[in-house]
């Protein structure tokens, strides 16, 4: 008889951004002639720049020539976009990385999830809220304890390591998701210190890296000392170059990450070689070309372009009288609504015709709260405050 994993009949009927769909595809269908301006999920709008797709079509002529045809490619991804990723960090953030601690990806959001596969579910895990859903499902799927941490108005959506708390698995994301909020040098050096006297591990998602505008902010917990021996840290393509559709990212595992004398970086390895058949070389050597100084200045510019769209919103609010925060090395604004979150989510669609993000789906700590994104057309931004400052007016 086939038995199933039943910890799946604990997770929330659907995912936080397929129930967003389903309501917004039933508010189309009921008026068909609406003007929905879409700051809900954190989707880029702005196409791949042209270094990118240089590389793009560069790389998919290669493979229709016998002589510059590849297959199968290296396990953990091509040694060119291992060397570029390297040298990135090493002069964006002055951290120094071996190509064999590098492993390329279809995304953060994947590796987050499946780097669970290493540890046993005797495992404590603790996790922020509120916090990006992946990470409280994927645990939750493997029946695991979870210890909630609280973010909120008082520690500015940044908890820190405090006297009792227990566990053996730490989620931190920073700039963070939903929040918007980045923890500094000497807040990430309480964590570090926090896991390598309790023999923890923290895995990092670092996917807005690229949004930091504040370079007193770290860009890499690596950036902080001793976290090459109790962090993992996980980035993605999809918001620093617009990947969202062509899916890139890229895992860093060092080689002293080392738990009951076992090595980790060997294990992810051994995992991925296993469970994982690679990102194709097309992808990769678009990869590649965002690193290069032609294509960090081109994807820069849309950062940039999504960051001054955060502003329009963030000052549309600060006039409104919002209390809000994020939208500064974040394309996230996370808004106090004063009310519960999904009735707020429903009155701005009908009302406004902007679709958000109800913070209660991020959890407990979530409920009040709202998140808009940055990912859209200067039109649509502009049109979205016209909304929101007459929305907000008539409250």
């Amino acid at each position: 008889m086939v038995k199933v994993n039943k910890n799946y009949n604990n997770l929330n009927q659907s995912y936080l951004f397929s129930t967003i769909t389903k309501k917004r595809n039933e508010f189309i269908k009921n008026n068909p002639d609406n003007k929905l301006i879409r700051l809900g999920i954190g989707d880029v709008t702005r196409p791949l720049t042209k270094p990118v797709v240089d590389a793009l079509v560069k790389a998919s002529l290669e493979m229709g020539d016998a002589k510059t045809f590849k297959g199968y490619g290296d396990e953990q991804g091509y040694g060119f976009l291992q060397d570029a990723i390297k040298k990135y960090y090493k002069d964006i953030n002055g951290v120094s990385l071996e190509n064999s601690e590098i492993f390329i990806s279809d995304g953060a959001k994947s590796d987050i999830a499946n780097f669970t596969d290493l540890f046993s579910n005797e495992n404590t895990i603790i996790i922020p809220d509120p916090v990006y859903p992946v990470y409280l499902d994927s645990n939750m799927m493997l029946g695991r304890k979870i210890v909630l941490i609280e973010g909120n108005k008082e520690n500015g959506f940044k908890p820190l390591p405090f006297e009792g708390l227990t566990g053996d698995i730490v989620y931190l994301c920073s700039p963070n998701n939903p929040t918007g909020a980045v923890y500094s040098h000497s807040e990430l050096k309480l964590w570090v210190d926090f896991a390598l006297k309790n023999n923890m591990i923290i895995l990092f998602d670092n996917a807005y890296e690229a949004f930091v505008n504040d370079r007193s902010l770290p860009r890499s917990i690596y950036e902080v000392d001793g976290a090459e021996k109790c962090a993992v840290e996980f980035n993605s393509l999809s918001k620093t170059a617009g990947f969202t559709g062509t899916r890139c990212g890229y895992t860093i595992v060092p080689q002293n990450l080392i738990f009951e004398g076992n090595n980790l970086n060997k294990m992810w390895l051994r995992r991925q070689t296993t469970k994982f058949n690679g990102v194709s070389y097309i992808v990769q050597k678009g990869a590649e070309a965002v690193f290069s100084e032609e294509g960090l200045k081109s994807c820069m510019e849309n950062i940039e372009y999504y960051m001054e769209n955060a502003k329009l919103i963030s000052d549309t609010l600060t006039k409104c009288n919002v209390w809000h925060t994020g939208g500064i090395n974040s394309p996230y604004i996370w808004l106090s609504c004063g009310m519960d979150s999904w009735e707020f989510f429903d009155k701005l669609l009908n009302e406004a015709q902007i679709e958000g993000t109800p913070g209660s789906g991020f959890g407990k700590c979530g409920e009040g709260y709202f998140r808009l994104t940055a990912f859209n057309t200067r039109e649509n931004t502009i049109e979205a405050t016209k909304r929101l400052e007459k929305f907000f007016k008539n409250k």
